[in-house]
């Protein structure tokens, strides 16, 4: 991803810092992800990315298209605010 890209999106930093919040957001996106997931995960995104791997079977480089994506619509969301 492109420098330019990467600092327009939420930093990871703020999703790790306010995961509790954020978690919620990931359940919505991530339906399969369990409570047991989203605990071992605690705001880390590389965690984040292996959960999705292996609760929908899919290679790490979709994972990480599919929260790269989570990240644009929440910093899309937060603009609309």
């Amino acid at each position: 991803m492109e420098a330019n890209v990467k600092a327009a999106l939420p930093s990871w930093d703020r999703i790790a810092g306010n995961w509790k919040q954020f978690s919620g957001k990931a359940r919505e996106r991530w339906g399969e992800l369990t409570d047991d997931d989203i605990s071992v995960i605690d705001g880390r995104r590389e965690q984040l990315v292996g959960k999705i791997q292996e609760r929908y079977g899919i290679i790490t480089d979709q994972a990480e298209r599919q929260v790269a994506d989570w990240l644009n619509d929440l910093d899309d969301a937060k603009r609309r605010h």
